[in-house]
């Protein structure tokens, strides 16, 4: 039996959207890698930075969240970051059994460094901001039809 043509088969391989997402997700985070690296921060860093320039301090747990991480897949995350000088890990004053993360005067003041990142990924993508917007939209509407 012949196999289907790739545009008629619906298990060909470019045809399936997690690969599409996994294999522009890899590119794509490549690309931070050396936007980053003067930054001294990783991929996974810099999403965690993100997340307490928006909000710090935060718990563990809604950090977690915010990331869609473990709170023992970030733990080791905020280790590095908080022996890097950039945050700090304190029992929260109202909860005592919750963490809470802080940033510190340096990751404060990495915040100004990091504004120019998300202008050399796009010029790096040759993509522009509303394209940018509007792939970014497409792919919160996936990831929100996925919660449970």
């Amino acid at each position: 039996m012949p196999l289907p043509d790739a545009a008629d088969d619906p298990l060909a391989l470019e045809r399936q959207v997690c690969f599409a997402l996994v294999a522009t997700a890899r590119r794509v985070v490549g690309i931070y890698g050396p936007i980053l690296e003067p930054l001294g921060l990783t991929h996974p860093q810099y999403l965690v930075m993100l997340a307490l320039w928006e909000n710090s301090p935060r718990r563990l747990r809604e950090l977690a969240d915010a990331l869609f991480l473990e709170p023992a897949t970030l733990s080791p995350l905020l280790k590095r970051l908080e022996a890097a000088g950039l945050l700090e890990r304190r029992r929260d004053p109202d909860d005592e059994r919750a963490l809470a993360v802080s940033l510190t005067e340096a990751g404060r003041a990495l915040r100004a460094k990091a504004l120019t990142v998300p202008a050399r990924v796009m010029e790096r993508l040759g993509v522009g901001v509303h394209e940018l917007e509007s792939t970014r939209d497409v792919l919160n509407e996936l990831l929100a039809a996925t919660s449970v």
